[in-house]
């Protein structure tokens, strides 16, 4: 099984039709399995969607109408038109720059969503306010697995701390962490070179970071420098992104993609691509 990561920026890169198109591009070459994204943005006062895009959505309850430009149901569609088969689901979680229903999707190929589970972690509920956290996850036909998407907020936030938040997603996982393999991919806003802080907290929890027991893997680098969140307080490559799993599966690879040379850089973060050996 083939798992991706990637925190897209989506609508906010200034090239977004022709990454849009690399990434697809890069998809078709790869063809993971389950595909998890973060920073998934629609124009927040967008055009009504053609209803020919929303073919293989899972509905999540609550969720908002999709918009024409909703970043997951593009990729869904140009996936279809490709010849694959797209089962997704996406949910909303803030306005982001006051124009952008921000959200996370999950896009599995080949296998159909059979259900979805979501919940905030954030103290803020606030649709407004940018702080806002949630999780998506889903688990698809076949599989017993869940796999969850999720955007982090920063350890030393004093309005909405990692550990809170982490506390949180680790007690609603609980119970599905007894009945079968549970992965959290994404963007945990946490370097892995600092302890005492979110990567400590996540692997003290059980989490294993399969990047750390892959047969083979690369630098792990995430994050090229500075970037939107992080300029204050960074100059160097970061790796923030991971694939964690509830249990030690043999993992063969891990790598990054769309990176500049695994393919062109199609946001301002690198993705993440493992391959299990089960």
């Amino acid at each position: 099984m083939k798992i991706l990561t990637l925190n897209t920026h989506s609508l906010l890169e200034e090239n977004y039709q022709q990454q849009l198109d690399q990434f697809i591009e890069g998809i078709l070459r790869e063809m993971p399995d389950i595909i998890a994204l973060q920073e998934v943005n629609q124009s927040a006062f967008g055009e009504e969607i053609d209803p020919e895009m929303l073919e293989g959505q899972y509905p999540v309850p609550g969720c908002m109408r999709i918009l024409q430009d909703n970043h997951a149901a593009q990729v869904a569609y140009r996936l279809r038109q490709a010849g694959v088969e797209c089962s997704w689901a996406w949910i909303p979680i803030k306005l982001g720059y006051g124009k952008f229903d921000e959200g996370v999707a999950i896009l599995s190929l080949g296998r159909k969503i059979r259900c979805v589970d979501q919940f905030p972690i954030s103290k803020s509920k606030d649709y407004d306010n940018w702080r806002t956290r949630g999780v998506l996850g889903v688990q698809v036909e076949g599989l017993e697995d869940w796999f969850y998407t999720v955007h982090m907020g920063w350890w030393d936030d004093q309005l909405e701390r990692f550990l809170d938040q982490w506390k949180k997603l680790n007690c609603c996982l609980a119970s599905r962490r007894m009945c079968g393999p549970v992965w959290l991919l994404g963007d945990f806003n946490a370097p892995d070179d600092r302890r005492g802080e979110g990567y400590d907290a996540v692997a003290a929890s059980g989490w294993v970071d399969t990047y750390r027991t892959a047969e083979k893997r690369g630098s792990g680098i995430t994050v090229p420098g500075l970037i939107d969140g992080w300029a204050h307080k960074n100059k160097s490559n970061l790796r923030l992104d991971y694939i964690w799993c509830s249990r030690n599966i043999p993992i063969a690879y891990s790598k990054t993609i769309f990176d500049g040379q695994n393919g062109p850089m199609v946001s301002d973060h690198y993705g993440v691509l493992i391959e299990t050996k089960a």
